[in-house]
């Protein structure tokens, strides 16, 4: 009986084992980009990088928008003595009272000048406890003008800066999601090269082995020397060897595909590989001018040259005389009933021009002025010789691209050579017409012509995408590579 239980218990274990396996998955490059493009950590980051940029931007332009809010106090009990004078003389008295309080104020920056209007109403309720007393304080409307007269405008300098910043940021997104197809394009080639690499290790060990065999079979008949027989011997050995290398470097390579894609270790991946590549060349004058015109690179020139005059202009403004004029008119009233608190009020106005001259700082000020005029000097350099590396980038890419169409051709036809003589090769050896040093050099030479023949494939997009990701450009397609940004921040 208990033998019985055992049984069935493997035959289920074996089978929910069985239901459980690998998933096999077969992807070709696109495939590959597409996934990673969709679900990848790298593009996941990119992502959210991007949104912190959107809400950055958000941010900025509700600096722009008037704001309204709403403030006050619940009631506030305070009981405490205060000293005053009454009749000549000074005594201490209770105070015991209930303050209360609330307002809404609509306050909007002013762009043009830098400073900010206000409008605000208030109410303002206080009981006397001891004199079971109260009295209201209104101010229906109350305008407030606050105005820096010191030449510099923070908020011009944010309309200049924080509209690139943005630009800046949705062009990055699109070179790091290129950034992500040029990884997709390492990952599958590493991969595809252990696959092939594993075929080819598999497939020298059979041919190995059939070899190997004839040949002891030739050495017992006295038709092949002792020194051939080893010789075939220690090939048949290293191709076993090859096989547990290839068997190493595949699996190893399958799991940063499948980490990269976020893929589990149920997923078996199998790469398919596309012999024709598209055939056209890149003008190197229409590249350089996608380049300089979509790069956030560039974009981030012109950023740099901004903020470096921003930090000039705040430093000499700095410098000298920091006024802030303070102005404010609107209506009040205090009336003991609440129903006439808002009857007949009054008017109140205020006027202040705060000044700040420093008259000796040690030359902190112009200090302050040489340092930010040095730097924007250093940035004006940095940014001149940045537009010069990032055209030489241009001219290399678009040279080195336009290269590797025929060196896939080349190499192509030189895989279908190497791997024909292979065959004729063996074909001779296995009717004694040739000698096994001959065999070697043909196998090691149609092994070669293999990689080389994918590494050839590998450099083409790679230098693709790396093209594409200066550009934001598809050459293949003809168009720019856009995205829609609003369903990247929902």
């Amino acid at each position: 009986m208990k033998k019985t239980t055992y049984i069935i218990l493997f035959f289920f274990i074996t089978v929910g084992l069985y239901a459980q396996g690998d998933v096999k998955k077969s992807f070709t490059l696109a495939d590959v980009i597409s996934l990673a493009k969709d679900q990848s950590p790298d593009a996941i980051v990119a992502k959210h990088r991007f949104r912190a940029s959107y809400w950055e931007m958000r941010s900025y332009k509700a600096e722009l928008l008037p704001a309204l809010t709403l403030n006050g106090s619940l009631p506030n009990y305070q009981r405490s003595y205060s000293r005053q004078f009454d009749n000549g003389k000074e005594q201490f008295f209770e105070q015991n009272n209930i303050f209360t309080q609330a307002g809404l104020s609509l306050t909007q920056n002013i762009g043009l000048t830098g400073g900010n209007i206000s409008v605000t109403s208030s109410l303002e309720r206080i009981d006397d406890l001891n004199a079971d007393e109260k009295s209201y304080l209104s101010n229906p409307v109350i305008v407030r003008l606050e105005q820096p007269i010191n030449g510099y405008n923070e908020l011009k300098w944010k309309r200049k800066i924080e509209p690139k910043r943005y630009e800046e940021a949705k062009r990055s997104f699109v070179r790091d999601m290129e950034q992500v197809s040029s990884k997709a394009v390492k990952y599958f080639f590493d991969l595809m090269v252990a696959q092939q690499n594993m075929s080819i290790a598999d497939v020298n060990l059979s041919n190995a082995d059939t070899l190997f065999k004839i040949a002891k079979g030739r050495y017992n008949i006295g038709t092949i020397a002792e020194n051939e027989l080893l010789q075939m011997e220690l090939s048949f050995l290293n191709a076993g060897a090859d096989v547990n290398d290839a068997k190493i470097q595949l699996e190893s390579n399958k799991f940063r595909l499948r980490s990269f894609l976020g893929f589990n270790n149920n997923v078996d991946i199998e790469l398919i590989i596309e012999d024709s590549v598209p055939s056209f060349t890149v003008d190197f004058e229409k590249a350089l001018s996608l380049a300089l015109e979509k790069s956030p690179e560039v974009t981030a020139f012109e950023r740099q040259i901004l903020e470096a005059k921003r930090d000039v202009a705040k430093a000499q403004a700095q410098r000298g005389i920091s006024a802030n004029l303070f102005a404010s008119f609107g209506l009040t009233k205090r009336d003991d009933e609440f129903k006439n608190v808002y009857n007949s009020p009054e008017q109140q106005q205020g006027i202040r021009l705060g000044v700040s001259l420093p008259i000796l700082d040690w030359g902190r000020g112009r200090g302050r002025v040489q340092m930010a005029k040095s730097q924007q000097e250093l940035i004006n350099t940095e940014v001149e010789q940045g537009r010069t590396d990032f055209k030489q980038r241009v001219f290399i890419d678009v040279m080195g691209f336009n290269m590797r169409n025929d060196q896939v051709l080349i190499s192509g036809k030189a895989d279908t050579i190497a791997q024909k003589r292979y065959m004729v090769t063996k074909q001779r050896f296995l009717i004694g017409k040739i000698n096994v040093t001959d065999l070697n050099i043909s196998q090691t030479e149609k092994d070669k012509a293999k990689n080389r023949y994918i590494e050839s494939l590998r450099s083409y997009w790679d230098s693709y995408y790396n093209l594409r990701k200066l550009t934001l450009f598809d050459f293949v397609e003809n168009k720019d590579i856009k995205y829609d940004y609003t369903k990247i921040v929902d």
